[in-house]
């Protein structure tokens, strides 16, 4: 698989305007590429009898964060499965974002996914001046009629880790480490305070914020402060912070969670739980319905029930053993409230939706 860093990218989009003439980012190059990501468009070649191209351009380098890894780990599985040739473009920055979504619209794929509100500002802008090149994006909202955005229900998530933080706590107070006072982590916050007080409504809930999401240091600070005042249990919402959580876990004797990734096997004593973002399956199932021609621009959602989210143990398997801290009986209690999420008996409510 090729990576092109930001600097080729830009190399390569020079040669073809130079041999192309000015072509404004790529103009019309999707409707010249035959796709459409209308329901109805041709389930495997593009109009020139050719493989279809898709193309994942990320704000930044895989592997430094794993919500990218599991994205290219899903687009790779599609390709094998749909045979479409893929790409993965990936900025060192997310200054680089625009540059190389208009180097890959002028290279004519038939379908740009990016990722991440990082992406949003850049995308908005060069979907509007190319208006028949399909787009999708994962983890935000682009309103262009171009645009699939992706969006995920974190708060049913969270609300599972809540209710299993609720019947695990032996001090009756429970804590959040979170990465800034943000809509989009608030869904968060949100959803682990209705899961926690579902099955504890005498727990204490204490919040605490880093204001950044790349300061492990601090987040490490506040579980500290957390723990010395009262809580057994710290849930990491602070990204790369959530190191830092980890480490306070570790030295101090409580338990932990982290975000996005099963982070548990990082040291199962401690980290007993992570909430889960399903990125690979969201980005299998936006290539496998534009190569079965059932790709629709728009907003779509996944939760629960399209497991789209999850916890480890309740909703995905780990390698890692459950801790007696959590308990086997602790977490078929919370299986029933996954299922009764599914089903809509309990509804968990979207702070972002108010």
């Amino acid at each position: 698989m090729k990576k092109w860093t930001g600097l080729i990218m830009f190399l390569l989009l020079a040669v073809i305007v130079a041999g192309c003439g000015s072509n404004n980012g790529g103009g019309n190059a999707a409707a010249n590429a035959g796709a459409s990501a209308d329901a109805g468009s041709e389930p495997s070649d593009n109009a020139s009898g050719e493989k279809k191209r898709i193309v994942l351009v990320t704000p930044e380098k895989i592997g430094v964060n794993q919500f990218f890894t599991q994205m290219e780990d899903g687009l790779k599985q599609a390709a094998e499965e749909f045979g479409f040739e893929y790409q993965i473009v990936e900025s060192t920055d997310p200054t680089q974002v625009e540059q190389n979504l208009r180097a890959v619209v002028a290279e004519k794929y038939d379908l740009i996914i990016t990722a991440a509100y990082t992406a949003a500002d850049a995308l908005t802008k060069v979907a509007a001046e190319n208006p028949e090149q399909p787009f999708a994006i994962i983890d935000t909202v682009v309103d262009a009629p171009n645009v699939r955005s992706i969006e995920f229900r974190e708060h049913e998530a969270a609300y599972l880790m809540g209710a299993l933080a609720g019947l695990s706590t032996k001090t009756n107070t429970v804590g959040a480490v979170v990465a800034m006072e943000t809509p989009l982590l608030g869904k968060y916050t949100s959803g682990f305070e209705q899961g926690l007080k579902s099955v504890n409504p005498e727990a204490k809930f204490l919040v605490n914020y880093v204001g950044s999401f790349t300061d492990p240091a601090k987040a490490k600070e506040l579980a500290l402060l957390q723990n010395s005042q009262g809580a057994d249990f710290v849930a990491g919402m602070s990204a790369v912070g959530d190191s830092g959580v980890f480490e306070a876990a570790k030295e101090k004797g409580f338990y932990t969670a982290g975000q996005d990734t099963d982070r548990t096997v990082e040291d199962p004593e401690h980290v007993v739980l992570s909430q889960l973002k399903e990125t690979d399956t969201v980005t299998y199932e936006t290539a496998k319905d534009f190569m079965e021609g059932n790709f629709s621009y728009g907003s779509a959602s996944y939760g629960l029930k399209e497991n789209g989210v999850g916890i480890t143990f309740v909703t995905a398997e780990t390698e890692s053993p459950l801790s007696d801290f959590i308990g086997q009986a602790n977490v078929d209690k919370v299986k029933q409230i996954r299922d009764d999420i599914v089903s809509g008996k309990i509804e968990v409510k979207n702070p972002m939706a108010e």
